[in-house]
């Protein structure tokens, strides 16, 4: 894949069960200033595995690298990684932390609630009502998108992440290492991801930047488009990280 030298490679990774739609208002909004690739994230049920996975699919040896939650999760695996290939880097609604044990006993349940309703109902009636804001109501475009997206990832899919995520290892000792400049993006009010989780990375990664946005859920990409778009185009004009 061949970058026009005026826009700038961008690897945009998504969240559990979502996919390319998830970045489609950056997109659409940067399509002048960035080579957007989206990866796919059904590879494997582990987690370094499927970074190394998303690796091998990015188009460029060198990219700026962003990721909203799981996707988050996996931009720190492929920092750790191969951190000659990151230019910059951004955190949407990310949890650098392992799993907690509670959480972990839980993951089974959620694979058999989605193997029972089905992807649709699972998505319709378990995620959807998780992403917005507390205290808002779900607005009906963003959940018909967020069954559309886990229908196309399919169960087989779901598993492996939720696996992934639940054996995933812990990321904060490494936060202090990062030298790309970073953002670190939510909202105040992600139930999933707390905002007390981007003030942690914003205070342990030595160059970065932190946005809050009022009244946004998990899903901030799709929530406050307008904002998430003004913040990258922010960090895009930061100095990239130099080779190694």
């Amino acid at each position: 894949m061949q970058t026009d030298a005026k826009r700038q490679p961008l690897l945009l990774i998504p969240g559990t069960l979502c996919d390319e739609r998830l970045w489609a208002p950056q997109i659409e909004a940067l399509g002048d200033r960035v080579e957007a690739f989206v990866p796919r994230l059904d590879a494997s049920d582990d987690l370094d595995t499927l970074a190394r996975d998303i690796l091998d699919q990015a188009p460029w040896p060198r990219f700026s690298l962003a990721g909203l939650s799981m996707g988050g999760i996996l931009a720190l695996s492929i920092l750790r990684q191969a951190p000659e290939r990151v230019e910059r880097l951004a955190l949407f609604n990310t949890n650098p932390f392992a799993e907690a044990l509670e959480r972990q006993a839980l993951r089974a349940d959620d694979i058999a609630q989605a193997e029972a309703l089905g992807m649709t109902r699972y998505a319709r009636e378990v995620l959807a009502p998780l992403y917005p804001a507390e205290g808002d109501a779900e607005d009906p475009e963003h959940t018909k998108l967020v069954v559309a997206m886990a229908e196309r990832g399919g169960l087989d899919a779901f598993r492996r992440q939720a696996i992934a995520l639940r054996d995933r290892p812990d990321a904060s000792a490494g936060l202090a290492a990062i030298t790309q400049p970073t953002l670190v993006l939510c909202g105040d009010g992600d139930r999933l991801c707390l905002p007390s989780r981007h003030l942690y990375l914003a205070e342990h990664i030595p160059n970065a930047e932190l946005v809050i946005l009022e009244g946004v859920g998990h899903l901030s990409t799709l929530q406050a488009p307008a904002a998430v778009n003004q913040a990258l185009v922010a960090w895009l004009d930061r100095p990239a990280s130099p080779e190694i």
